[in-house]
C-alpha cells in the first residue's frame, strides 16, 4: 500500500490495495473507511474504476471489528468465500468471463505414520479415544494435518504426540482419498 490516495471522479476515496497476478485486484483493509455511509461511496467508485481497468475478481478481506461492512458490500455483489476468526473474505467478479476465483478449501488431510525401527518392527498404537478405544485394536499413528502444516511435519509430529518416538520423515508412499457419509434413519 502507498501513501497516494486515489480519488474518483466523483470524489469519492478509491479504495487501496495491489493487483493480483491474475488480473484482480485486492482490497487492502487498512484502506477501509471507518463509516459505512463512506465505504459505500468508495467501495461503489472503486467498483466503477475496476471495471475501466477490466479487472476481474475482487477480493475484499474484512476484518470482524469492520463485520457492519458486510451488507453494503452484498448489495454491491460481493459474496462470501470463507471466514477465519478475524476476517472475513468476500470476492466480487466483475469480468464479462466465467468467474475462475478458487473455491474455498474445503477438505481435510489426514495422515497415517508408518514407522520401522532399525530392527524392521513396526510401531502401532490403540487409541485412547474414538471408535476404537478399549477394543483391542491396533493401528498406525494417525492424525489431521494442522492448517498451514506441511505434511511431513504432520506426520513427525502425530507420531511424537501419540507415542513419544521421535523419527524422521522419509517419504510418502500413498495417497488415499476417503469420502465420509453420515446416514440418518429417521
Amino acid at each position: 500500500m502507498s501513501d497516494y490516495v486515489p480519488i474518483a471522479e466523483d470524489g469519492a476515496v478509491l479504495l487501496d490495495g495491489e493487483h493480483d497476478n491474475y488480473g484482480g485486484f485486492i482490497i487492502e483493509p487498512s484502506s477501509l473507511p471507518p463509516h459505512p455511509s463512506v465505504f459505500r461511496g468508495s467501495l461503489r467508485s472503486s467498483i466503477s474504476q475496476w471495471k475501466s481497468e477490466l479487472k476481474k475478481g475482487i477480493w475484499l478481506k474484512l476484518p470482524i471489528e469492520n463485520a457492519e461492512l458486510v451488507p453494503i458490500a452484498v448489495k454491491e455483489g460481493f459474496v462470501y468465500h470463507h471466514a477465519e476468526q478475524e476476517y472475513l473474505m468476500l470476492t466480487l467478479w466483475i469480468h464479462e468471463s466465467v468467474c475462475t476465483l478458487p473455491a474455498n478449501a474445503s477438505h481435510q488431510v489426514g495422515i497415517g505414520a508408518l514407522v520401522l525401527n532399525i530392527e524392521n518392527e513396526l510401531l502401532v498404537v490403540q487409541e485412547n479415544t474414538g471408535r476404537t478405544k478399549g477394543s483391542g485394536t491396533w493401528k498406525m499413528p494417525t492424525g489431521v494435518v494442522l492448517q498451514g502444516e506441511d505434511i511431513k511435519d504432520a506426520a513427525i509430529r502425530e507420531v511424537k504426540e501419540e507415542t513419544g518416538v521421535d523419527t524422521e520423515f522419509i517419504e510418502v508412499f500413498g495417497v488415499r482419498y476417503v469420502l465420509l457419509l453420515y446416514i440418518c434413519y429417521f
